[in-house]
């Protein structure tokens, strides 16, 4: 494979200089620097270490980046995409119009490999590394964590992917190789998913316990968590096995039924979940880091406008155009927002879709998830119009027509936009909608500067909707009620309610409307509404933008359906084949065989 043609050692950034001191009069410094690295190297405490930061590091490339977030998201029930989308890759993944040429699936396909050939060599020259018995298991079940959750990526987006980069399955390869060993890949898809829940099984056992209070390191806890996903996953498709809905509510109960030990707990309030200098609270099992405000530890050039590497953009991918796309009075020319740090750059790129604010947010008085997920109110930063001063409210995107329409009869000086006046593709005039603030970040120095924040890619929330996932796919569904009623009762709380108000949202979070909007009719929920569906719908309320989706609904099988049901911009172009990406271009063309379709996903 022509990603793994060499060594990944330039993944870790080293410097090794011995110093000698001789016992002389002269007594100089002898330096003797290193800068050429063999494997021999991974033998080493220090080459075990520092590769298994690397390791860490890679998912830098998947979390944040613009190709790690179309992947994730782009293309979903949720997510539709911006007037800034005119063309290219971004546009080929969020309207299905994809070619094995489309560039964004390269950023996880070289990237994933390369990491991949790095834990193969950490893993399998660990035994000749003398160091602490203990500590070693520690680093070689990181490494293995990061081997499988490299390849769970992989799996999801392309289906069936070489164990045997060249060297053997789940061998180190330092030589060139231009074979591509994925045939046949019904057993070789098998064999994917035994070696995800083998390696995170092992990581489960050997990691500590709980993470670090203040980093991301890996735990126990996290290693449940992607091993009931892990399973979850596997119980939908082809390889699937009758136990996998049990095992993976096994997994997740264990960490949901000893959070003292694993030192998680949901919070209290939704809206610190994500909180800006709430990074490390004890809800997020995992999360990629950075540094904030440092482009060379983060490992990019220009950390402020560099839409590749391993910048965090994804706090500009979701804003709307609040600055200049709706003058105050109407055809003035008058915008009362400039593009400032609190709102971030304006890239329109991902759109929430009518689904995630009509449907799955409905409820936007007693669920407190869509107020905290979204903005939908910008403060003036100018003086530009009359009436509105710095400060003043400048755009109020509302919940529904009806609640715009009575505030606009009070004659209020600032613009109100209602929902069926949001962006969609098909009407693009205002260019304003709902912008995700989950990764809002108010330490950069410019509007434009990537961030510096962990990126979630674990939260014990979740964990509880897996193991409701698994009862009803493991034809249990009264043991996902209160599951899921227990992350519901959570999006009650908002601060400053008295307990009376309190009481009466979380009765209202223990049942469904099936009512309108307008006139509410309450249901209690029921076993009965524990269904995959009830589930997807619940994982947009919790985890809405939180790059889970595109494989969420592609591995369940729902891509299809729920794309066209929901998402305008790619319901006539979505198909089946949409369920797997492209094995990309450039693999097919470095292998040393002429039958290259034969490697391809079927379709493309």
């Amino acid at each position: 494979m022509n990603c793994m043609k060499r060594v990944y050692l330039s993944s870790i950034i080293l410097t090794v200089t011995l110093s000698l001191f001789t016992m002389s009069c002269q007594k100089k410094l002898v330096e003797k620097p290193y800068t050429v690295f063999t494997v021999d190297y991974f033998k080493t405490p220090s080459g075990l270490q520092n590769g298994v930061n690397a390791l860490y590091s890679g998912l830098r490339f998947i979390y944040g980046s613009i190709g790690g977030m179309y992947l994730l998201n782009s293309g979903t029930d949720e997510w539709t995409y911006g007037d800034q989308v005119q063309g290219g890759g971004e546009l080929e993944m969020a309207s299905y119009a994809l070619p094995s040429t489309n560039g964004h699936v390269l950023t996880m396909w070289n990237n994933n490999f390369a990491n991949i050939n790095l834990a193969n060599a950490l893993i399998q020259f660990a035994p000749e590394v003398e160091m602490d018995a203990g500590a070693k298991a520690v680093l070689v079940g990181e490494a293995r964590f990061l081997r499988a959750y490299y390849y769970f990526l992989l799996v999801a987006q392309f289906g069936a992917v070489p164990l045997d980069l060249g060297g053997g399955e789940l061998q180190f390869n330092q030589n060139p190789f231009q074979g591509f060993n994925r045939l046949p890949t019904d057993q070789l898809f098998i064999k994917n998913y035994q070696t995800i829940i083998d390696d995170l099984t092992f990581a489960s056992q050997n990691l500590p316990a709980a993470r670090p209070a203040g980093a991301f390191k890996l735990s126990k806890a996290a290693a449940l968590h992607m091993l009931a996903k892990a399973y979850i996953y596997r119980a939908y498709s082809a390889a699937k096995q009758t136990t996998d809905f049990k095992s993976a509510w096994d997994a997740a109960k264990t960490i949901i039924d000893n959070q003292g030990t694993y030192g998680t707990s949901l919070l209290t309030n939704f809206a610190d979940v994500n909180k800006e200098g709430n990074e490390y609270n004890p809800e997020i099992l995992l999360s990629v880091e950075r540094t904030p405000g440092n482009p060379i530890d983060n490992e990019v050039a220009n950390i402020g406008n560099d839409f590749a590497n391993k910048a965090n953009i994804s706090l500009n991918l979701f804003n709307c155009n609040y600055q200049n796309s709706v003058a105050i009075p109407a055809g003035s020319a008058k915008f009362p927002c400039d593009r400032v740090i609190q709102y971030s750059r304006p890239l329109r790129q991902f759109v929430p879709t009518p689904y995630v604010y009509n449907i799955a947010f409905a409820d936007k008085l007693n669920d407190s998830r869509y107020g905290n997920s979204f903005r939908t109110m910008w403060r003036a930063t100018n003086s530009n119009v009359a009436g509105i001063s710095p400060g003043d409210t400048a755009y109020l995107l509302t919940a529904s027509d009806a609640e715009g329409d009575a505030i606009i009869a009070r004659g209020v000086p600032y613009r109100v936009i209602k929902p069926s006046e949001f962006y969609l593709p098909s009407r693009p005039a205002l260019q304003m909608f709902p912008a995700l603030t989950k990764y809002d970040d108010n330490k950069r120095q410019a509007p434009n500067d990537g961030s510096g924040r962990p990126f979630p890619i674990a939260k014990l929330s979740e964990t509880y909707l897996l193991a409701a996932e698994a009862a009803i796919g493991d034809n249990r569904p009264a043991d996902a009620l209160p599951l899921v009623l227990a992350i519901r009762q959570r999006a009650a709380y908002r601060a400053g309610l008295s307990q009376t108000e309190l009481e009466a949202r979380q009765g209202r979070m223990r049942q469904r409307n099936t009512g309108t909007t307008a006139n509410p009719v309450w249901v209690d929920l029921g076993v009965a509404d524990m269904t995959l569906d009830f589930i997807l719908d619940e994982r947009t309320r919790e985890l809405c933008g939180e790059s889970t989706r595109w494989p969420d609904l592609a591995c369940r099988n729902k891509l299809v359906e729920r794309v066209k049901l929901y998402n305008l911009a790619a319901a006539a172009r979505v198909a089946e084949k949409n369920n797997l990406r492209p094995i990309p271009q450039t693999q097919l063309d470095a292998i040393n065989d002429p039958d290259k379709l034969q490697y391809q996903n079927p379709g493309y």
